[in-house]
Protein backbone atom coordinates (compact mmCIF):
# COMPACT_ATOMS: atom_id res chain seq x y z
CA UNK A 1 0.00 0.00 0.00
CA UNK A 2 1.30 3.61 -0.84
CA UNK A 3 2.21 5.90 1.83
CA UNK A 4 -0.30 8.30 1.62
CA UNK A 5 -3.08 5.74 1.49
CA UNK A 6 -2.02 4.98 5.22
CA UNK A 7 -2.74 8.08 6.66
CA UNK A 8 -5.46 10.78 6.62
CA UNK A 9 -4.34 13.47 9.21
CA UNK A 10 -2.81 16.72 7.03
CA UNK A 11 -0.63 18.10 10.32
CA UNK A 12 1.97 14.77 10.74
CA UNK A 13 5.44 15.19 11.44
CA UNK A 14 6.60 14.66 7.84
CA UNK A 15 4.08 17.79 6.92
CA UNK A 16 5.18 19.77 9.32
CA UNK A 17 9.22 19.10 9.24
CA UNK A 18 8.80 19.57 5.22
CA UNK A 19 7.16 22.89 5.68
CA UNK A 20 9.69 24.23 7.94
CA UNK A 21 12.36 23.15 5.65
CA UNK A 22 10.59 24.86 2.53
CA UNK A 23 10.79 27.78 4.79
CA UNK A 24 14.12 28.08 5.58
CA UNK A 25 14.94 27.29 1.92
CA UNK A 26 13.06 30.08 0.60
CA UNK A 27 13.90 32.41 3.82
CA UNK A 28 17.93 31.65 2.69
CA UNK A 29 16.72 33.54 -1.31
CA UNK A 30 14.51 36.16 -0.14
CA UNK A 31 16.93 37.51 2.65
CA UNK A 32 19.76 37.54 0.12
CA UNK A 33 17.43 38.55 -3.12
CA UNK A 34 16.20 41.17 -1.64
CA UNK A 35 20.42 42.97 -1.05
CA UNK A 36 21.95 42.24 -3.99
CA UNK A 37 20.73 45.31 -6.06
CA UNK A 38 22.25 47.58 -3.16
CA UNK A 39 25.34 45.48 -2.96
CA UNK A 40 26.40 44.67 -6.65
CA UNK A 41 25.71 48.96 -7.07
CA UNK A 42 27.99 49.75 -4.62
CA UNK A 43 30.84 47.17 -4.66
CA UNK A 44 30.90 46.85 -8.26
CA UNK A 45 29.56 50.09 -9.71
CA UNK A 46 27.29 48.60 -11.57
CA UNK A 47 23.73 50.21 -13.57
CA UNK A 48 20.36 49.14 -13.27
CA UNK A 49 20.40 46.82 -16.02
CA UNK A 50 23.42 44.85 -15.07
CA UNK A 51 21.93 44.82 -11.36
CA UNK A 52 18.45 43.32 -13.08
CA UNK A 53 20.69 40.39 -14.16
CA UNK A 54 21.87 39.31 -10.78
CA UNK A 55 18.23 38.01 -9.99
CA UNK A 56 17.34 37.27 -13.81
CA UNK A 57 20.06 34.75 -13.94
CA UNK A 58 19.74 33.38 -10.66
CA UNK A 59 15.48 32.77 -11.98
CA UNK A 60 16.33 31.78 -15.10
CA UNK A 61 19.02 28.51 -13.71
CA UNK A 62 16.03 27.69 -11.27
CA UNK A 63 13.63 27.40 -14.10
CA UNK A 64 15.92 25.24 -16.73
CA UNK A 65 16.69 23.14 -13.12
CA UNK A 66 13.57 22.19 -12.33
CA UNK A 67 12.26 20.53 -15.75
CA UNK A 68 16.25 18.69 -15.12
CA UNK A 69 15.00 17.56 -12.17
CA UNK A 70 12.14 15.88 -12.90
CA UNK A 71 14.14 14.03 -15.70
CA UNK A 72 16.31 13.20 -13.45
CA UNK A 73 14.42 12.18 -10.18
CA UNK A 74 13.75 8.88 -12.77
CA UNK A 75 17.28 7.96 -12.18
CA UNK A 76 18.67 8.84 -9.54
CA UNK A 77 17.08 9.02 -6.05
CA UNK A 78 15.40 12.06 -4.75
CA UNK A 79 17.04 11.81 -1.51
CA UNK A 80 20.40 12.75 -2.92
CA UNK A 81 18.69 15.32 -5.27
CA UNK A 82 17.49 16.97 -2.10
CA UNK A 83 20.86 17.23 -0.23
CA UNK A 84 22.78 17.70 -3.22
CA UNK A 85 20.98 20.81 -4.43
CA UNK A 86 21.10 21.96 -0.48
CA UNK A 87 24.37 21.55 -0.39
CA UNK A 88 25.12 23.46 -3.19
CA UNK A 89 22.63 26.31 -2.47
CA UNK A 90 24.78 26.75 1.36
CA UNK A 91 28.11 26.39 -0.30
CA UNK A 92 27.48 29.15 -2.81
CA UNK A 93 25.71 31.47 -0.34
CA UNK A 94 28.76 31.60 1.84
CA UNK A 95 31.21 32.20 -0.89
CA UNK A 96 29.19 34.96 -2.47
CA UNK A 97 31.73 37.74 -0.63
CA UNK A 98 34.35 36.37 -2.77
CA UNK A 99 33.10 37.36 -6.06
CA UNK A 100 35.47 39.71 -7.20
CA UNK A 101 33.59 40.65 -10.55
CA UNK A 102 30.07 40.78 -12.29
CA UNK A 103 31.13 37.70 -14.08
CA UNK A 104 32.19 35.54 -11.39
CA UNK A 105 29.07 36.68 -9.32
CA UNK A 106 26.69 36.14 -11.94
CA UNK A 107 28.52 32.35 -12.38
CA UNK A 108 28.08 31.85 -8.34
CA UNK A 109 24.08 33.00 -8.69
CA UNK A 110 23.49 30.39 -11.55
CA UNK A 111 25.34 27.52 -9.50
CA UNK A 112 22.63 28.87 -6.68
CA UNK A 113 19.98 29.05 -8.82
CA UNK A 114 20.67 24.96 -9.83
CA UNK A 115 21.22 24.24 -6.00
CA UNK A 116 17.39 25.68 -5.16
CA UNK A 117 16.39 24.14 -8.38
CA UNK A 118 16.96 21.28 -7.23
CA UNK A 119 15.50 21.74 -3.66
CA UNK A 120 12.51 23.67 -4.57
CA UNK A 121 11.19 21.06 -6.64
CA UNK A 122 11.94 17.97 -4.53
CA UNK A 123 10.70 19.47 -1.10
CA UNK A 124 6.55 20.26 -2.85
CA UNK A 125 7.14 16.67 -4.34
CA UNK A 126 7.45 15.07 -1.31
CA UNK A 127 4.90 17.19 0.61
CA UNK A 128 2.30 16.12 -2.36
CA UNK A 129 3.35 12.39 -1.54
CA UNK A 130 1.99 12.63 2.48
CA UNK A 131 -1.11 14.83 1.94
CA UNK A 132 -4.26 13.20 1.85
CA UNK A 133 -5.80 12.43 -1.07
CA UNK A 134 -9.08 14.36 -0.07
CA UNK A 135 -7.16 17.13 1.59
CA UNK A 136 -4.81 17.79 -1.30
CA UNK A 137 -5.73 21.61 -1.38
CA UNK A 138 -5.51 22.54 2.01
CA UNK A 139 -2.42 21.11 2.49
CA UNK A 140 -0.67 22.40 -0.54
CA UNK A 141 -2.32 26.13 0.63
CA UNK A 142 -0.76 25.69 3.95
CA UNK A 143 2.56 24.45 2.53
CA UNK A 144 2.40 27.41 0.18
CA UNK A 145 1.85 29.77 3.77
CA UNK A 146 5.62 28.81 4.13
CA UNK A 147 6.65 30.54 0.93
CA UNK A 148 4.85 33.27 1.25
CA UNK A 149 5.73 34.20 4.75
CA UNK A 150 9.72 34.02 3.55
CA UNK A 151 9.09 36.22 0.61
CA UNK A 152 7.84 38.65 3.15
CA UNK A 153 9.78 38.58 5.97
CA UNK A 154 13.02 37.26 4.27
CA UNK A 155 13.54 41.07 2.24
CA UNK A 156 13.05 42.72 5.54
CA UNK A 157 15.25 40.54 7.47
CA UNK A 158 18.15 40.84 4.96
CA UNK A 159 17.70 44.48 4.50
CA UNK A 160 18.45 45.12 8.03
CA UNK A 161 21.07 42.90 8.60
CA UNK A 162 22.77 44.53 5.21
CA UNK A 163 22.27 48.03 6.46
CA UNK A 164 23.59 47.12 10.25
CA UNK A 165 26.38 44.78 9.64
CA UNK A 166 26.85 44.84 6.03
CA UNK A 167 26.94 42.07 3.12
CA UNK A 168 29.63 39.20 4.70
CA UNK A 169 27.70 39.04 7.68
CA UNK A 170 24.91 38.49 5.54
CA UNK A 171 25.80 35.76 3.69
CA UNK A 172 26.78 33.81 7.10
CA UNK A 173 23.13 34.24 8.19
CA UNK A 174 21.83 32.82 4.75
CA UNK A 175 24.66 29.90 5.18
CA UNK A 176 23.71 29.10 8.57
CA UNK A 177 19.85 29.17 7.61
CA UNK A 178 20.23 26.57 4.49
CA UNK A 179 22.43 24.56 6.71
CA UNK A 180 19.86 23.93 9.94
CA UNK A 181 17.74 22.01 7.58
CA UNK A 182 20.07 19.19 7.53
CA UNK A 183 19.80 18.34 10.69
CA UNK A 184 16.00 19.16 11.03
CA UNK A 185 15.35 16.79 7.72
CA UNK A 186 17.96 14.03 8.87
CA UNK A 187 17.17 13.85 12.63
CA UNK A 188 13.32 13.81 12.36
CA UNK A 189 13.51 11.09 9.58
CA UNK A 190 10.47 13.04 7.78
CA UNK A 191 11.27 11.97 3.90
CA UNK A 192 8.50 9.41 3.60
CA UNK A 193 9.53 6.37 1.52
CA UNK A 194 9.81 6.45 -2.49
CA UNK A 195 6.44 5.42 -3.81
CA UNK A 196 6.67 5.85 -7.39
CA UNK A 197 9.99 2.91 -6.77
CA UNK A 198 7.18 0.90 -4.72
CA UNK A 199 4.84 1.09 -7.24
CA UNK A 200 7.38 0.09 -10.24
CA UNK A 201 8.54 -2.78 -7.87
CA UNK A 202 5.01 -3.98 -7.51
CA UNK A 203 3.64 -3.36 -11.21
CA UNK A 204 6.95 -5.30 -12.45
CA UNK A 205 5.89 -8.34 -9.96
CA UNK A 206 2.95 -8.64 -11.39
CA UNK A 207 3.55 -9.02 -15.07
CA UNK A 208 4.56 -12.25 -16.89
CA UNK A 209 8.15 -13.10 -17.33
CA UNK A 210 7.42 -12.89 -20.96
CA UNK A 211 5.97 -9.07 -21.22
CA UNK A 212 8.47 -6.56 -22.21
CA UNK A 213 9.26 -3.63 -20.00
CA UNK A 214 7.72 -0.36 -21.29
CA UNK A 215 8.24 3.34 -19.55
CA UNK A 216 5.35 5.12 -18.15
CA UNK A 217 3.93 6.93 -20.68
CA UNK A 218 4.12 10.84 -20.51
CA UNK A 219 1.76 12.85 -18.84
CA UNK A 220 0.04 15.28 -21.64
CA UNK A 221 -0.10 19.50 -20.90
CA UNK A 222 -3.25 20.44 -19.17
CA UNK A 223 -4.27 23.33 -21.41
CA UNK A 224 -5.97 24.73 -18.42
CA UNK A 225 -3.04 25.69 -16.69
CA UNK A 226 -1.86 28.14 -19.04
CA UNK A 227 -4.43 31.16 -18.25
CA UNK A 228 -3.84 31.05 -14.24
CA UNK A 229 0.17 30.50 -15.03
CA UNK A 230 0.03 33.72 -17.30
CA UNK A 231 -1.36 36.23 -14.84
CA UNK A 232 0.98 34.58 -11.73
CA UNK A 233 3.96 35.61 -14.53
CA UNK A 234 2.57 39.00 -14.42
CA UNK A 235 2.05 39.31 -10.66
CA UNK A 236 6.13 38.04 -10.11
CA UNK A 237 6.74 41.11 -12.53
CA UNK A 238 5.85 43.59 -10.10
CA UNK A 239 7.48 41.35 -7.08
CA UNK A 240 10.58 41.32 -8.93
CA UNK A 241 10.45 45.11 -9.64
CA UNK A 242 10.31 44.94 -5.35
CA UNK A 243 13.06 42.76 -4.40
CA UNK A 244 15.38 44.18 -7.10
CA UNK A 245 14.94 47.90 -6.60
CA UNK A 246 13.09 48.98 -3.41
CA UNK A 247 16.25 49.44 -1.74
CA UNK A 248 17.49 51.74 -4.27
CA UNK A 249 13.94 53.66 -4.48
CA UNK A 250 14.59 54.19 -0.97
CA UNK A 251 17.66 55.63 -0.83
CA UNK A 252 16.64 57.77 -3.85
CA UNK A 253 13.71 59.60 -2.17
CA UNK A 254 15.35 59.36 1.49
CA UNK A 255 13.66 56.75 3.28
CA UNK A 256 15.38 55.25 5.80
CA UNK A 257 12.81 52.24 7.00
CA UNK A 258 12.27 50.32 3.56
CA UNK A 259 12.45 47.51 4.68
CA UNK A 260 9.38 48.50 6.95
CA UNK A 261 7.65 47.56 3.45
CA UNK A 262 8.27 44.17 3.83
CA UNK A 263 7.16 43.19 7.70
CA UNK A 264 3.54 45.25 6.82
CA UNK A 265 3.29 43.17 4.03
CA UNK A 266 3.81 40.16 5.83
CA UNK A 267 1.51 41.08 8.79
CA UNK A 268 -1.55 41.57 5.60
CA UNK A 269 -0.29 38.45 3.78
CA UNK A 270 -0.94 36.34 7.04
CA UNK A 271 -4.18 38.29 8.12
CA UNK A 272 -5.21 37.86 4.05
CA UNK A 273 -4.72 34.45 3.05
CA UNK A 274 -7.32 32.51 5.22
CA UNK A 275 -10.47 34.80 4.50
CA UNK A 276 -9.03 34.86 0.17
CA UNK A 277 -9.28 30.80 0.75
CA UNK A 278 -12.70 30.87 2.30
CA UNK A 279 -14.27 33.19 -0.40
CA UNK A 280 -12.39 31.28 -3.39
CA UNK A 281 -13.84 28.22 -1.77
CA UNK A 282 -17.43 29.64 -1.65
CA UNK A 283 -17.39 32.14 -4.43
CA UNK A 284 -14.82 31.31 -7.08
CA UNK A 285 -11.24 32.74 -7.92
CA UNK A 286 -12.88 35.71 -9.92
CA UNK A 287 -14.24 36.94 -6.15
CA UNK A 288 -10.71 36.88 -4.80
CA UNK A 289 -8.82 38.26 -7.56
CA UNK A 290 -10.40 41.06 -9.06
CA UNK A 291 -10.39 43.00 -5.84
CA UNK A 292 -7.00 41.90 -5.39
CA UNK A 293 -5.65 42.46 -8.39
CA UNK A 294 -6.78 46.53 -8.21
CA UNK A 295 -5.21 46.70 -4.87
CA UNK A 296 -2.14 45.61 -6.25
CA UNK A 297 -2.27 48.30 -9.02
CA UNK A 298 -3.39 51.03 -5.88
CA UNK A 299 -0.38 49.45 -3.94
CA UNK A 300 2.43 50.50 -6.68
CA UNK A 301 0.66 53.58 -7.72
CA UNK A 302 0.80 55.14 -3.99
CA UNK A 303 4.73 53.52 -4.08
CA UNK A 304 5.52 55.42 -6.60
CA UNK A 305 4.48 58.49 -5.23
CA UNK A 306 5.94 57.65 -1.45
CA UNK A 307 8.26 60.21 0.08
CA UNK A 308 7.33 59.43 3.74
CA UNK A 309 6.95 56.07 5.46
CA UNK A 310 3.13 56.58 6.26
CA UNK A 311 2.82 56.45 2.09
CA UNK A 312 5.41 53.11 2.42
CA UNK A 313 3.37 51.59 4.79
CA UNK A 314 -0.03 51.99 2.91
CA UNK A 315 1.40 50.43 0.19
CA UNK A 316 3.36 47.77 1.81
CA UNK A 317 -0.76 46.98 3.69
CA UNK A 318 -2.15 47.34 0.14
CA UNK A 319 0.25 44.73 -1.60
CA UNK A 320 -0.18 42.11 1.05
CA UNK A 321 -3.76 42.63 0.68
CA UNK A 322 -3.35 41.43 -3.50
CA UNK A 323 -0.38 39.30 -2.83
CA UNK A 324 -1.44 37.72 -0.13
CA UNK A 325 -5.01 36.75 -1.89
CA UNK A 326 -4.09 36.67 -5.59
CA UNK A 327 -0.98 34.15 -5.13
CA UNK A 328 -2.90 31.04 -3.32
CA UNK A 329 -5.95 31.55 -5.15
CA UNK A 330 -4.30 31.34 -8.47
CA UNK A 331 -2.00 27.77 -7.01
CA UNK A 332 -5.54 26.44 -6.07
CA UNK A 333 -7.20 27.11 -9.57
CA UNK A 334 -4.01 25.39 -10.57
CA UNK A 335 -4.60 22.56 -8.92
CA UNK A 336 -8.70 22.26 -9.34
CA UNK A 337 -7.65 22.58 -13.12
CA UNK A 338 -6.48 18.82 -13.63
CA UNK A 339 -6.82 15.22 -11.78
CA UNK A 340 -4.55 14.57 -8.36
CA UNK A 341 -1.96 12.90 -10.67
CA UNK A 342 -1.80 16.40 -12.43
CA UNK A 343 -0.93 17.92 -9.14
CA UNK A 344 2.55 17.63 -9.58
CA UNK A 345 2.59 19.80 -12.70
CA UNK A 346 0.24 22.23 -11.74
CA UNK A 347 2.83 22.70 -8.90
CA UNK A 348 5.76 22.82 -11.24
CA UNK A 349 4.18 25.68 -13.27
CA UNK A 350 3.34 27.60 -10.59
CA UNK A 351 6.43 27.42 -9.56
CA UNK A 352 7.93 28.40 -12.91
CA UNK A 353 5.56 30.82 -13.65
CA UNK A 354 6.97 32.79 -10.59
CA UNK A 355 10.31 32.37 -11.11
CA UNK A 356 10.16 33.47 -14.41
CA UNK A 357 7.68 36.84 -13.43
CA UNK A 358 10.62 37.50 -11.23
CA UNK A 359 13.35 37.34 -13.85
CA UNK A 360 11.94 39.23 -16.43
CA UNK A 361 10.21 42.00 -13.94
CA UNK A 362 14.02 42.39 -12.94
CA UNK A 363 15.28 42.96 -16.55
CA UNK A 364 12.30 45.20 -17.92
CA UNK A 365 11.46 47.26 -14.64
CA UNK A 366 15.47 47.74 -14.54
CA UNK A 367 15.58 48.47 -18.36
CA UNK A 368 12.71 51.27 -17.46
CA UNK A 369 14.55 52.53 -14.38
CA UNK A 370 17.85 53.16 -16.53
CA UNK A 371 15.81 54.95 -18.92
CA UNK A 372 13.75 56.83 -16.50
CA UNK A 373 13.54 57.15 -12.75
CA UNK A 374 12.84 54.33 -10.14
CA UNK A 375 9.08 56.30 -9.04
CA UNK A 376 8.05 56.11 -12.57
CA UNK A 377 9.12 52.02 -12.55
CA UNK A 378 6.65 51.66 -10.27
CA UNK A 379 3.95 53.21 -12.26
CA UNK A 380 4.86 50.79 -14.99
CA UNK A 381 4.72 48.08 -12.92
CA UNK A 382 1.34 49.07 -11.79
CA UNK A 383 0.51 48.69 -15.82
CA UNK A 384 1.29 44.78 -15.58
CA UNK A 385 -1.54 44.61 -13.25
CA UNK A 386 -3.75 46.30 -15.24
CA UNK A 387 -2.87 43.91 -17.88
CA UNK A 388 -3.79 41.13 -15.52
CA UNK A 389 -7.55 42.53 -15.21
CA UNK A 390 -7.74 43.24 -18.50
CA UNK A 391 -6.59 39.56 -19.64
CA UNK A 392 -8.65 38.01 -16.75
CA UNK A 393 -11.82 39.66 -17.36
CA UNK A 394 -11.55 38.87 -20.61
CA UNK A 395 -11.16 35.13 -20.02
CA UNK A 396 -13.78 35.29 -17.93
CA UNK A 397 -16.41 36.40 -20.06
CA UNK A 398 -15.30 34.17 -23.07
CA UNK A 399 -15.66 31.46 -20.21
CA UNK A 400 -19.21 32.63 -19.40
CA UNK A 401 -20.40 33.39 -22.70
CA UNK A 402 -19.06 29.36 -23.74
CA UNK A 403 -20.50 28.40 -20.67
CA UNK A 404 -24.03 30.19 -21.74
CA UNK A 405 -24.23 28.51 -25.15
CA UNK A 406 -23.16 25.10 -24.24
CA UNK A 407 -26.63 25.59 -21.32
CA UNK A 408 -28.83 26.81 -24.72
CA UNK A 409 -27.66 23.85 -26.61
CA UNK A 410 -28.52 21.52 -23.84
CA UNK A 411 -31.68 23.07 -23.15
CA UNK A 412 -32.48 22.64 -27.40
CA UNK A 413 -31.41 19.48 -27.20
CA UNK A 414 -33.83 18.54 -24.19
CA UNK A 415 -36.19 19.73 -25.83
CA UNK A 416 -35.63 18.49 -29.53
CA UNK A 417 -33.63 15.15 -29.22
CA UNK A 418 -31.54 13.75 -32.07
CA UNK A 419 -31.39 17.15 -33.40
CA UNK A 420 -27.64 17.84 -33.63
CA UNK A 421 -26.68 14.01 -34.08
Amino acid sequence: MLYQTQQTKLWTKSFIVLTICSFLLFLNLQMLLSSFPEYVKKEFLAGDLTVSLVTSVFALSAIVTRFMTAALMRKVHRNILLLVGLALAAVVTGVYIYADSIGSLLIMRVGYGIGFGMASTILPTLVSQIIPGNRMGEGIGYFGLSTSLAMSIGPMIGLNVMKQAGFSSLTVIGTVVVLLIFPIILLSRAIPPDTKTLRFTSAKTQRSPDSKSKSPSKQPFNNKLFIPALLNVLLAVTYGGLLSFIALFGGSVHLEQVGLFFLFNAVTIIIIRPISGRVFDTKGHAAVLIPAAISVVASLTVLSFATTTPMLILSALLYGIGFGAIQPTIQAWMLRSGSPDQHGMANSMFYNSTDFGVAAGALILGAISSVSSYALMYRYSAGFMVLFLVLFVCVQLLTNKKRRNTDTDDTIEKSHPGLYS
